[in-house]
């Protein structure tokens, strides 16, 4: 397997930059997602460590080895595309043999790694069909055993469950998973699907204009988000934000006032999860708009004199109605404040909750 590292790598189109400048070590049989809305540059990023395309600036090293110049077929890296990119006019068995022709395997070797690809993604009874014979999940499994039928040192997969119904995308998360801890082969995951990163990787490097904004567990970007656009990007429903400013140890929010210590003064944007909002006797007063039922949870829209609050709430009934008056509290443990400016978080900041 592979250790690989972005060593300030920049990608231009013309006079477009899209990567920055990227730094980032992927360790031996991890697991890696880049993750982030579309156009900020992940897909670039897996498509340079593919060899697809060369960086403008900076290194590209496979266990220290600088790899810029390798061509694509020359760096034994499987690769599964969003679209599959099966050939049409080809069976399974000769869609999942197909990379090892560059690789001069003999027949019988190949036969045999073809049976093991395939058994790995358990179609090996689908091996004299073609493509257009095939579910998308089927489809699917064949890009997944036509990467890994090279023995890859380096795995990438390029939003390849996007193509696929919620159900089977569920159970392909963890099959994938599986499969990747059976292997150890170091992989790399592109997805603006938080679900996918955060069910499937060991480390997310959430991405916005070409560069990494966050590194970490998806505990650390969901309970401790490094800024505004990363709590903003994580979290679904998603998070309430509330602007206020802070003076002299006071944090105002609408007409509220909150005491509020270790907090530059200026103004700040305050983030509340819904489900870290609670109904209490006492607190901040409103009223229920809209509750949008989800099946094992209720999610609540309340109306205060801060603003509109979403709540998050277990359970399949509401215990709440449409215009009933209500309090809510939270908890300062669970409270983010921002920076407006800057949207970086004040890692610092704390306050008393309602």
């Amino acid at each position: 397997m592979a250790t690989v590292e972005f060593r300030n790598v920049q990608k231009s189109f013309g006079a477009v930059q899209v990567i920055e400048d990227l730094n980032l070590l992927i360790n031996d049989g991890e697991f890696v997602a880049l993750l982030g809305p579309s156009g900020c540059g992940k897909s670039t990023s897996l498509f340079m460590l593919a060899g697809i395309y060369l960086p403008t600036g900076g290194d590209i090293l496979f266990d220290g080895h600088r790899v810029n110049e390798v061509e694509a077929r020359d760096r034994n890296v499987g690769i599964v595309f969003q679209s599959y990119a099966l050939y049409p006019h080809l069976s399974v068995r000769d869609n999942i043999r197909f990379p090892l022709r560059f690789k001069k395997v003999p027949k019988d070797e190949a036969d045999k790694r073809t049976a093991e690809a395939s058994e790995l993604v358990q179609i090996s009874d689908l091996l004299d069909r073609r493509p257009n014979q095939l579910s998308g999940g089927q489809q699917q499994r064949v890009a997944l055993a036509r990467a890994l039928v090279k023995d890859p040192t380096l795995l990438l997969l390029d939003e390849p469950l996007s193509n696929l119904d919620a159900t089977l995308r569920l159970s392909m998360r963890t099959e994938i998973k599986t499969l990747q801890e059976r292997l150890g082969v170091t992989t790399v995951l592109v997805t603006h699907d938080q679900i996918e990163a955060t069910t499937m990787a060991d480390r997310i490097m959430c991405m916005r204009d070409g560069s990494i904004e966050q590194i970490g567990s998806a505990d650390d970007l969901y309970l401790r988000p490094n800024s505004l656009f990363v709590a903003s990007f994580i979290g679904s429903p998603p998070i309430n934000l509330l602007q206020g400013n802070v003076d002299d140890g006071s944090l105002r929010i609408g007409d509220s006032n909150l005491n509020i210590s270790d907090a530059e003064s200026g103004a700040v944007t305050v983030g509340l999860r819904p489900e870290h909002l609670k109904f209490n006797s006492n607190g901040l007063a409103g009223h229920i708009t809209q509750i949008e039922p989800m099946g094992r949870e209720i999610l609540y829209v309340v109306n205060t004199s801060i603003g509109t609050l979403r709540v998050l709430e277990a359970g399949s009934i509401a215990d709440h109605r449409v215009e009933e008056q209500v309090h809510l509290s939270f908890s300062q443990d669970n409270t983010l404040v921002f920076k407006r400016e800057s949207g970086a978080r004040m890692t610092n900041a704390r306050f008393n909750p309602l």
